[in-house]
């Protein structure tokens, strides 16, 4: 559970809170649009684990009521891009390494502090041995850079990064 507070001075109020973001008090609800998987690539279940990951972390880290309106932040966007390519490349033309990569295209919507809207991609990776089965390197992969994603779009809206 997050830790917040507020601090009042003469002629001014400041929220803060012990996970680094910064929410206007005025700011009482959230809602997260569900995020449709359309890569190239369709992992099953990527689309509903990403949303699921994204409201799971502005639940853990942030006190707003969840609402299926449009609340007053709102996050909505796509997973653009599923990938598994080779980055490295041995003597005989061999992938030593493969990289798997996801990104989404997130817009965030401040109604109290427009200032703080945004559109734009996320991308993040993972690089495992060629030699790793790449269903094991999905199972294995996707979470994490999920946890990656969900981590640098909570700070890009409410750590002002």
């Amino acid at each position: 559970m997050a830790l917040a507070g507020i601090i009042s001075g003469e002629g001014c109020t400041v929220k803060y809170s012990f996970t680094g973001a910064t929410i206007a008090p005025e700011v009482k609800s959230i809602s997260v649009q569900y995020f449709p998987n359309r890569a190239a690539t369709v992992l099953p279940n990527l689309a509903q684990d990403f949303t699921n990951a994204l409201m799971d972390r502005c639940k853990a880290q942030t006190g707003l009521t969840f609402t299926n309106d449009m609340g007053d932040v709102n996050f909505e966007g796509e997973i653009t891009d599923y990938k598994i390519e080779p980055v490295a490349i041995t003597g005989n033309e061999m992938a030593a390494m493969n990289r798997l990569s996801i990104s989404v295209r997130v817009k965030f919507t401040n109604r109290v502090e427009p200032e703080w809207d945004f559109e734009t991609t996320f991308t993040r990776y993972a690089e495992y041995e060629s030699t790793m089965d790449p269903t094991q390197a999905q199972d294995e992969y996707t979470p994490q850079i999920i946890d990656q994603l969900t981590e640098d779009i909570f700070n890009r809206a409410f750590v002002n990064w």
